[in-house]
């Protein structure tokens, strides 16, 4: 397995629509995909991204076909609408 880290901050306009898009559309299509959340923090108070998801992949080449899919850029495309500072970041 091969663990991922997702980082984002929400616009401040767009916190309703954001939580309805993770719940509805984002979440259920990166598991189908293969990329299995973990948790979700959502940061209240302090400094860094807003919203931090660690998740997990079967293995490196599998999370990199994903990643370099048309679905996937698509999805990420969605997420933008909603959030800024997008980030993730792959741990081996």
């Amino acid at each position: 397995m091969v663990r991922l880290v997702f980082s984002w901050n929400i616009k401040s306009d767009q916190e309703t629509a954001y939580f309805e898009f993770i719940v509805q559309e984002f979440a259920p299509k990166i598991i189908k995909l293969g990329i299995r959340p973990t948790e979700a923090w959502y940061t209240v108070y302090g400094e860094g991204p807003q919203i931090i998801m660690p998740a997990v992949a079967a293995d490196r080449e599998a999370l990199q076909r994903v990643l370099s899919s048309d679905e996937w850029i698509e999805l990420v495309d969605k997420l933008k609408n909603f959030v800024t500072d997008y980030r993730y970041r792959i741990l081996d």
